[in-house]
Formats: structure tokens, C-alpha cells, sequence
């Protein structure tokens, strides 16, 4: 489902309210796809396809902690 919403305000009055309605109405899974989408066109603007985004897996170091 597209959430179009549109507000019309002074400069000197914006704040975030229109903002905090906007992602509450797309709601968790809207506000997931949107991170995705941006994802994907980071990724094109490095000159990467896009297809198989994947999350960055790496450990530098981990160690044991005994008490």
C-alpha cells in the first residue's frame, strides 16, 4: 500500500510533526522497504547492480570475559 501524504506550511512553522504522522501511518514494514529501497540505490550509485545486496559480515575481534 502507497502512502501519499502532502502539508503546505510557512517556512518559519515546519517542525517534524507532519513527519512523525507520515512513518507512523507507512507503519514498521513501510519504513523497512524504504531503508531497503535506499540500500539498493546506494548501491547503484557506487556502480554496483543492486540485485544481492548482503550485510556486511565481519568480526575484528572478539574476547572472553571471566569473572
Amino acid at each position: 500500500m502507497k502512502v501519499i501524504m502532502a502539508r503546505r506550511v510557512p517556512l518559519s512553522k515546519m517542525d517534524r510533526s507532519f513527519d512523525l504522522k507520515f512513518w507512523e501511518k507507512v507503519g514498521v514494514e513501510g519504513k523497512w522497504e524504504a531503508a531497503w529501497d535506499m540500500t539498493i540505490e546506494v548501491q547503484r550509485i557506487r556502480g554496483e547492480n543492486g540485485d544481492q545486496p548482503r550485510l556486511q559480515r565481519s568480526v575484528q575481534n572478539i574476547k572472553r570475559v571471566r569473572y
